[in-house]
């Protein structure tokens, strides 16, 4: 039987929202077809449609003269109208609903929109405000480090001729972007967890972390002080009513960010900072062979769990480097991010068997996300065949990840998977790193080879 779906909604949210969910019920009852109204009205939402019963549902109804989400339904046959048509002729609606070609499977690209899209509401505590912080610094990031690569295509010490558009660049994406990662990444850690009252402190526990030496380790440091102590701040203060005002705008912000700020200079900075030179001492003076155990290790979390937890706790730690004029961990990381979605791909060209159709469609689509740095492409895949899929991906990404260390490859930009490689100075040993997601790529296919059983 085809089931359908409905969302009813008017400006006033009053009368006529219940009025076409009612009319659209009554006739779906009297023509036993199985129908489902969400109602968006003045008291809220309800009856609210679940992602599962969109994705099963045959077409739906939207009966709306305002916003009601209709992105959610991305992909379904959908039969728009205003909300009065739904009172006025729900027979009508019915018919057309019904009459309406059943969607197509969701696309690859789709099915990892979705994933991410779960990931993201999934996250909570620790993970949840360390990513807020991650995701608001990223652009930064991204923009400073393509900036800084595009500096120097003039020549690696153009810019420190004054005047010039290389040490302009290069102000902007070295002196500007990059100075402002550490703040924005502890500012939004604040926020996630305090809101509007911890980003204050948090900015400027950011900037003493950047100006101590602490880096991103003491950012993150600083994000999670000043945002549980004006979590707890604004928990613990009890104004009078009339007063309660003041808590978010001056009170919470003055102490936590004192508290913070303090804290900062006098407990944390030192230590951290003397980790964070260590850290980069050791990554800059390391020999190949623990360069290549420390990208097998890097490149291995990457493809341990797609763009889950291991993956962004590989790639924040990548990204955190680049302020510490640190290049090699990010270029294995992006490279062994590429690699599963790629492996993939060749997979289902070398072993079309062992492939459904449907999939040797989706390796088509696996392919272009893979080359864009999106390492998600791979997860339809592995949760339809975990036991041989994901060893494959791990083993053809800590390959690369190992290989992107050993020949001693770097790389300014975070994120712009293959696309960078046109940058000029954006990627060092640019031959070597294409072998290198080369290598991995043929690896991960040909143990997907041998390893999956023909369809």
């Amino acid at each position: 039987m085809k089931k359908i779906l409905a969302v009813t909604a008017c400006p006033t949210g009053v009368a006529h929202t219940y009025m076409a969910a009612e009319s659209l019920m009554k006739k779906a009852r009297e023509r036993q077809i199985e129908l489902k109204v969400e109602t968006r009205g003045a008291v809220g939402v309800e009856n609210e449609l679940t992602e599962q019963e969109i994705a099963e549902a045959h077409a739906i109804i939207v009966a709306a003269d305002t916003d009601v989400l209709e992105s959610r339904f991305a992909g379904k046959p959908v039969v728009r109208v205003p909300v009065a048509q739904a009172i006025r002729n729900p027979d009508g609606l019915l018919d057309e609903a019904m009459a309406k070609e059943a969607s197509a499977p969701a696309s690859l690209q789709a099915q990892v929109a979705q994933t991410k899209e779960a990931r993201s509401k999934g996250r909570s505590g620790f993970y949840k405000h360390l990513m807020t912080g991650v995701s608001a610094m990223l652009p930064l990031v991204v923009a400073g480090g393509l900036l800084i690569a595009l500096s120097f295509t003039f020549g690696i010490k153009a810019f420190e001729e004054e005047g010039t558009l290389a040490a302009a660049l290069m102000s902007i994406g070295g002196g500007a972007a990059f100075k402002l990662m550490v703040p924005i990444l502890a500012g939004f850690i604040a926020f996630s967890i305090a809101e509007k009252p911890g980003l204050a402190p948090g900015l400027i526990g950011g900037m003493l972390a950047d100006q101590l030496g602490a880096g991103f380790l003491g950012g993150i440091l600083a994000g999670f002080l000043a945002g549980y102590t004006a979590h707890y701040l604004k928990i613990g203060i009890k104004l009078p009513r009339n007063f309660e005002g003041l808590k978010p705008i001056l009170i919470i912000p003055l102490l936590a960010s004192a508290i913070t700020g303090l804290l900062m200079i006098y407990v944390i900075g030192e230590p951290v900072k003397f980790v964070m030179d260590s850290l980069a001492d050791w990554l800059t003076s390391i020999g190949s062979t623990n360069a290549a155990l420390l990208g097998l290790l890097l490149g291995a979390m990457m493809a341990f769990d797609m763009g889950g937890p291991v993956n962004k706790a590989a790639y924040t730690f990548a990204v955190g480097l680049l302020a510490s004029q640190v290049y090699g961990p990010m270029a294995a990381v992006m490279a062994a991010g590429m690699t599963p979605p790629l492996g993939l791909w060749l997979a289902t060209l070398i072993a079309k068997k062992k492939f459904t159709q449907e999939e040797k469609d989706a390796g088509k689509s696996a392919g272009v996300l893979g080359i864009s740095f999106i390492t998600e492409g791979a997860i339809p895949f592995a949760a339809s065949d975990p036991i041989r899929v994901i060893p494959s991906i791990v083993t053809g990404s800590a390959v690369t990840g190992a290989l992107a260390m050993a020949f001693n490859t770097t790389l300014q930009a975070p994120h712009g998977g293959i696309f960078v490689l046109a940058i000029p100075n954006a990627v060092s040993h640019v031959g070597l790193y294409a072998l290198a997601i080369a290598v991995g790529t043929v690896v991960t296919a040909l143990m997907l080879k041998i390893l999956k059983k023909p369809v």
